[in-house]
């Protein structure tokens, strides 16, 4: 049995709902990471630590925004088809 297509409120609804959900659990992780980092204690992180999180930061979201772009263009581009085109 197939099921009409949702309708644009239902459908609104549903990505509302989701959007809710996931904002939920970003706070919970946030104030979970709080939490659990000001358990720590007096914790100290010379210059040169700080230098290497930042560049391992900049380089991890460089290296993921890259790969998602190769992801688009390989999809708009159409490499992603099928190469056997038989069928």
């Amino acid at each position: 049995m197939t099921m009409p297509p949702s309708s644009p409120p239902a459908r609104s609804r549903s990505v509302l709902i989701g959007v809710i959900v996931a904002a939920v659990f970003l706070l919970g992780v946030g104030i979970y990471a709080v939490v659990a980092l000001s358990g720590i204690g007096e914790v100290e992180m010379s210059t040169a630590g700080w230098g290497a999180m930042l560049l391992g930061i900049v380089l991890t979201l460089g290296l993921g925004f890259g790969l998602m772009s190769l992801v688009f263009t390989s999809s708009r581009r159409g490499y992603d088809e099928r190469g056997d085109h038989r069928r």
